[in-house]
């Protein structure tokens, strides 16, 4: 097997919330195809948001790539809501008056984070199963060139892209784009990942930081401005089925409204760029061989996995009921618990049973692309390569 070739892999890993479970299954079917003890195949790992906490779980175990995505499955595999946000009623009743109040008569205290959820436990979670100290050992080793990740300036508008990396990456100032080097911590996971309203900002420096895919026009450009030659991309926007494709004459919800949005940001981006990315390899190829030499453009090989089958909102209210009451009688009104608002609960819902469903669809949709994966990675012999398998186990507490 060559497990690593001439060009820098790059991995990019989208936000979603918890539909970020999926890609924790995507990348199982990654480490099926990989000697067992392997260090990680991604030179270069790029996350926004939820993908963001994926990405610097994996950056920190890049010497090993099996023990990484264990650690992600046991993690999401065990999940339950009240560990990323309270759940408690003092706690959703605390944050929801002191929203009303803010709308209704203004912030009492500037230094006061205003949200509709309090994410705090979501620390506490972090700084539990992520040793972001072993990034640089990571680095330091040769395991790793690069883990960024990106968050949206709320001050300034930019999308800024915090990477920590080996010392010959430089940052970059595009139109809206800026690369930082930084060591990466805490503080820019929780900012990459606060989801505007639904999560407080986070203090970043000087600046106050939200969500990174925002204002994240082009998703796959941090991986190539630290040098990525190829990218694998996992989504985690499901295609609507022919029912949902239908138009409906009844009035919109917020929750539906909420979901739309929320798509536009997590998903729409995404695929932009990725279209963007195709069209400049056509033109590319159709460059003669002698001139393309001579030009800056160069070719990016693009692997884009992402979730087929099954609709990631039909999975959401499959298990909807095992949402904490607290939040359910708090989006009720709103429409996240029918069937047209359901895309808010698929991004809400951290609980084991729906994280467990996403990354077998994860697992499956990658075990279907396994051929195409050998591929990629350039891989020409697996002796190590177990029989996929129809699930994907999960340690029980």
């Amino acid at each position: 097997m060559n497990q690593r070739s001439n060009k820098r892999t790059g991995l990019i890993l989208s936000g979603g919330g918890a539909r970020a479970a999926y890609q924790v299954g995507v990348l199982r079917a990654v480490a099926d195809i990989m000697p067992q003890g392997c260090h990680n195949p991604f030179e270069i790992i790029c996350g926004t948001s939820a993908g963001g906490l994926n990405a610097a779980g994996l950056a920190t175990h890049a010497d090993c790539l099996h023990d990484g995505i264990s650690m992600l499955e046991t993690v999401w595999g065990e999940f339950r809501t009240h560990q990323v946000y309270r759940t408690d009623w003092p706690g959703v009743l605390h944050r929801a008056a002191r929203w009303l109040w803010t709308m209704a008569f203004g912030r009492m205290r500037r230094d006061l984070p205003v949200s509709l959820l309090d994410n705090t436990p979501l620390r506490g979670l972090l700084d539990t199963h992520i040793p972001l100290e072993r990034i640089q050992q990571a680095i330091d080793n040769g395991y790793l060139d690069a883990l960024c990740i990106t968050a949206s300036g709320y001050s300034t508008g930019e999308s800024i892209s915090f990477f920590q990396g080996a010392p010959h990456l430089d940052g970059w100032n595009r139109s809206r784009r800026v690369g930082i080097r930084t060591a990466i911590s805490i503080d820019h996971l929780l900012a990459s990942a606060a989801i505007p309203m639904l999560f407080p900002a986070v203090r970043v420096n000087r600046e106050y930081f939200g969500d990174g895919a925002v204002r994240q026009h082009a998703p796959i450009s941090p991986a190539l401005h630290l040098g990525a030659e190829r990218v694998m991309v996992i989504g985690v926007g499901g295609q609507p089925s022919e029912a949902e494709r239908e138009k409906s004459l009844s009035y919109p919800s917020i929750a539906q409204i909420v979901s739309h949005i929320l798509s536009s940001s997590f998903v729409d981006s995404l695929e932009s760029d990725i279209e963007r990315l195709t069209r400049i390899n056509k033109t590319i190829s159709l460059i003669p061989e002698e001139a393309r030499h001579q030009s800056t453009l160069r070719p990016v090989d693009v692997m884009v996995i992402s979730p087929s089958a099954q609709v990631l909102d039909t999975i959401a209210m499959r298990h909807a009921d095992a949402l904490p009451k607290s939040i359910r009688m708090f989006v009720r009104g709103s429409g996240a618990t029918q069937r047209s608002g359901s895309g808010v609960l698929s991004y809400l819902l951290f609980e084991a049973a729906y994280c467990q469903d996403l990354i077998q669809l994860g697992y499956l949709d990658g075990c279907a692309r396994k051929d195409e994966m050998k591929l990629f990675f350039n891989i020409t012999d697996t002796p190590s390569e177990k029989p996929v398998s129809n699930v994907v186990e999960f340690k029980r507490g």
